[in-house]
């Protein structure tokens, strides 16, 4: 589980709570809140 502000590395986050996915295409970026439903925790 991965958790907003985190950088997790490359890959498709998938939302816990509504199932939206976020793609972090650098290993320096952060999760940011879900931006369909402002959750803050991912399943890779």
């Amino acid at each position: 589980m991965s958790t907003t502000g985190e950088k997790p590395g490359v890959g498709l986050y998938t939302c816990t709570k509504c199932g939206e996915t976020v793609y972090l295409d650098d290993s320096t970026d952060r999760l940011p809140p879900c931006p369909k439903c402002h959750n803050t925790e991912y399943t890779p």
